[in-house]
């Protein structure tokens, strides 16, 4: 997920905003598009990429964009050049960090601390690339500690080399890696009981969705209360 660097081009959206604002920047690894979701009074700014699997439509993502703006947080909802591009697979991890870098004076440009976070492939972006962009801290949604069935190729080095301070969010039954698996490190985590990998729970679980968004939503919030 990566390309040569650029300065960032931007082109703003002229829609209402009772709707997110949208804007594409282009990048070295081709245009992204950023939803921003302002809070009225914000101190921080929380920038959340989406996954390999998915877009900016994944229900934790959803979540946090509804919820975190009351609370003095604005969210910017990134999506990479190509999932912008309608393409179906995602690129190599390089050609991932190279559009995040490249987008990130836009985030930066706002005037305020930006933590940087995601979900699966986006966490790990995050996590390879904050130290280097100056973000405040991370917050890692679905870490895919390793690929389902392969404990031994564990990416716990990325969440690990942060640099910052980080807050993992895990599904208690996410075959990427469930809580019980992380290892000791500079890093909080939060476990979601019963989820997945994508947050969903069963229903013999007797959590609801709901719940379990309401779990994801109370910890990053208190978290990010911390962060100055």
């Amino acid at each position: 997920m990566n390309a040569t660097e650029k300065e960032p081009r931007t082109k703003k959206d002229t829609r209402t905003e009772k709707h997110p604002r949208t804007e594409t920047v282009e990048t070295g690894a081709g245009t992204a598009r950023i939803s921003w979701l302002p809070a009225s009074e914000p101190r921080l700014l929380l920038a959340l990429g989406h996954g390999a699997g998915g877009g900016i439509e994944a229900r934790d993502l959803r979540a946090l964009a509804a919820v975190l703006p009351a609370h003095g947080v604005s969210v910017a909802l990134v999506e990479q050049p190509w999932r912008v591009a309608g393409k179906k697979l995602a690129p190599a991890p390089k050609t991932l960090d190279t559009g995040w870098r490249d987008l990130w004076p836009v985030l930066a440009a706002a005037g305020l601390p930006v933590v940087a976070g995601g979900r699966s492939a986006g966490a790990r972006v995050a996590c390879r690339t904050a130290s280097g962009l100056g973000a405040r801290a991370v917050l890692a949604l679905s870490f895919p500690l390793h690929p389902p069935g392969r404990p031994e190729k564990s990416r716990a080095n990325e969440l690990l080399a942060s640099g910052v301070p980080t807050l993992v969010v895990q599904g208690g039954n996410d075959p990427f890696g469930g809580p019980a698996e992380f290892p000791p490190g500079e890093y909080r985590i939060t476990e979601v009981p019963h989820g997945d990998h994508g947050f969903a729970v069963p229903k013999r679980s007797g959590v609801t969705e709901d719940q379990a968004m309401e779990i994801l939503t109370s910890a990053v919030t208190g978290w990010l209360a911390g962060i100055v």
